[in-house]
């Protein structure tokens, strides 16, 4: 089915035939997107879109978030959340899959919308299958994330049984190292956090 007006039409129509288009979206346009379970996001003003996760997918995300709450619970320092709303600017509107905020940082960044409008110290993507989605995590996100102000980027992909963690060198985010099943997890950004990767795959089959 076809959306019948203005950039939702031109949108629609470009889908249908398999075309790209230079339209540039903003958060606005957002509003206009169908409640159909997709994940609709910004970034530098293009539309990218996720079917429904993976039930893998899903499970990493909750147990990654746990770990991070049950520090955050034991420091006081801050909180963690599940693809919270985070609008950087009206072409750069994300929900990354989980984040952890400071409480310092949450009083300025969270507004009455209900989303977040500044950048969390750490964000966290979980890949997706297809080459499309990893594009968006490995490259499109981790430029906007260096770009608005995040301090530390882990990308997980559960299918390898890894997490890359990406850590601001002055102005840009940069690879520090690739963690395994077998190693302990740890960075200077939370202080005293410590969690074997392993456990962020608790429950999901070896390939």
């Amino acid at each position: 089915m076809l959306y019948s007006i203005g950039k939702i039409g031109a949108w629609a129509i470009a889908k249908e035939l398999g075309m790209t288009t230079s339209m540039r979206w903003t958060s606005a346009d957002l509003d206009s997107l169908p409640e159909d379970g997709k994940r609709y996001e910004i970034i530098e003003g293009e539309l990218h879109v996720s079917r429904q996760p993976h039930y893998y997918h899903q499970r990493v995300c909750g147990r990654i978030f746990s770990a991070l709450e049950i520090w955050s619970g034991r420091s006081g320092m801050g909180e963690a959340n599940l693809a919270p709303g985070l609008i950087f600017d009206d072409d750069d509107d994300v929900a990354p899959d989980v984040i952890w905020i400071s409480s310092g940082r949450l009083v300025s960044s969270l507004q009455d919308d209900g989303k977040l409008h500044t950048a969390p110290e750490l964000v966290v993507e979980v890949l997706s299958p297809g080459s499309r989605q990893e594009h968006r995590d490995r490259e499109a996100k981790l430029k906007l994330y260096s770009r608005r102000g995040v301090q530390e980027y882990w990308i997980v992909d559960w299918r390898s049984r890894q997490l890359e963690v990406y850590r601001r060198e002055r102005i840009e985010l940069r690879l520090v190292g690739t963690f395994f099943e077998n190693d302990d997890l740890t960075t200077p950004l939370l202080a005293g956090f410590s969690c074997k990767v392993s456990e962020f795959f608790e429950g999901i089959p070896a390939n």
